[in-house]
């Protein structure tokens, strides 16, 4: 394979499953350990903590647990407060651990860049979108947001090991996606507030 579209190639599969970790944290390490112990993926000698069995269970237990708390209403909003540096943080992980074989500094730089602004990007779409479910139902569909997250998250996941292109245009589509959502609420809160102001 070319040197540049293996580059490429790596850099989609990066970013991919750093904005699956914007969607829930512990799939994507879930992902990146399973298809590594399985043989599907081999990951740099500093990233062995990610690949053996340990690793792989302690991650699905983990996995379950946040797909169990972000079902409980009002209680997704308290895991968000942890959520979101955990994904940072996990999202650069991901990154690192597939990116290019590089010099160190240039590997991580591009690791917090890439993949934790990433991460942190889409659950700052997740949590606005969050917010804007309970405001409208008491949290009531709360619930079913955080179905289509883990949905989003799981196949995100595996698209960036299996079509990292594929994955790669999908994150992009929920960028311009989130970016036109937040607009749209910032243009409704901003005639909102000229609506409740006094008249002069």
């Amino acid at each position: 394979m070319d040197l540049t579209l293996h580059t490429v190639i790596e850099l989609l599969l990066g970013i991919s499953l750093s904005a699956a970790a914007g969607f829930r944290v512990f799939v994507p390490l879930l992902a990146l350990s399973a298809f590594s112990v399985l043989g599907h993926y081999d990951l740099p000698s500093n990233f062995d903590w990610i690949e053996n069995q340990q690793a792989l269970t302690l991650f699905a237990i983990a996995t379950v647990l946040e797909i169990i708390g972000y079902s409980i209403p009002w209680f997704d909003h308290a895991l968000d407060v942890l959520a979101t540096p955990a994904a940072m943080i996990v999202g650069t992980i991901v990154a690192a651990s597939v990116s290019p074989d590089m010099n160190p500094l240039i590997q991580w730089t591009l690791a917090i860049v890439a993949g934790g602004g990433t991460a942190g990007i889409t659950k700052l779409f997740t949590n606005l979108l969050r917010g804007t479910s309970t405001a409208a139902s008491g949290g009531l569909t709360n619930p079913i947001f955080a179905a289509i997250e883990l949905v989003i998250a799981t196949a995100l996941s595996v698209l960036a090991f299996t079509v990292p292109a594929l994955a790669g245009l999908l994150v992009i589509g929920l960028f311009g996606f989130g970016i036109s959502r937040i607009t749209q609420l910032v243009m409704r809160w901003r005639t909102r507030d000229r609506g409740a102001s006094p008249a002069k």
